[in-house]
């Protein structure tokens, strides 16, 4: 089954993470896993011309690969979050390990913003990531565009459900390309017809 809306039990039960935007009459869409070549450029013109400021969580190595397109989303006053060195699942992982991948990425870009991939880390992980000073930033509607099983006109259709102080899952990766690409834009069409607003995570 999927789940477009995380159910309200799992905000409560893991409730040191930050799963809604304090404003609402805002959302706060947010892109995992970049900065890519073929997708992250399309994203930026996109939010541009809609006038929409984001915030999106990067992967270390990826930053790396793509200085000039993360050079990009800060100049466009994109928020920026770290999304590890190298997407490492938080459960499976040592937290010695999973902490060094998250102090790696800090030395390209500094951020108190951190989203784990796959949304996993254990009780250990989290307490070190606080300890930091980060807050754990999580989602409330995602809208599941890496899956291959998905299809544009399923996440438009969930857009429906969106409300203010959402935090809106996309990716901007090859795998999500065609899904985000497609959905995307309607997406932020519905939600401007909402009378919400953008807002980039802070």
């Amino acid at each position: 089954m999927t789940f477009f809306r995380v159910p309200l039990l799992i905000q409560l039960l893991f409730n040191r993470r930050v799963w809604k935007g304090k404003d609402k009459s805002a959302v706060y869409l947010t892109f995992d896993d970049g900065p890519d070549e073929e997708t992250t450029p399309w994203v930026l013109e996109l939010l541009k011309k809609e006038q929409i400021k984001a915030t999106f969580f990067c992967i270390g190595k990826n930053i790396l690969a793509h200085p000039k397109i993360f050079q990009d989303i800060l100049k466009d006053g994109h928020s920026i979050g770290n999304h590890t060195f190298t997407h490492e699942k938080g459960v499976g992982t040592s937290t010695a390990r999973y902490m060094a991948s998250i102090t790696k990425t800090d030395a390209l870009h500094h951020s108190l913003l951190f989203r784990p991939p796959y949304g996993r880390t254990n009780a250990k992980q989290v307490r070190n990531i606080i300890r930091l000073g980060k807050k754990i930033i999580m989602w409330t509607w995602n809208a599941q565009d890496y899956k291959k099983s998905m299809i544009p006109e399923k996440i438009i259709a969930n857009a429906n459900r969106i409300k203010g102080m959402d935090i809106l899952l996309f990716h901007n990766s090859i795998k999500s390309k065609e899904n985000m690409m497609k959905s995307l834009p309607q997406i932020i069409h519905i939600v401007k017809q909402k009378k919400l607003n953008f807002q980039p995570l802070s």
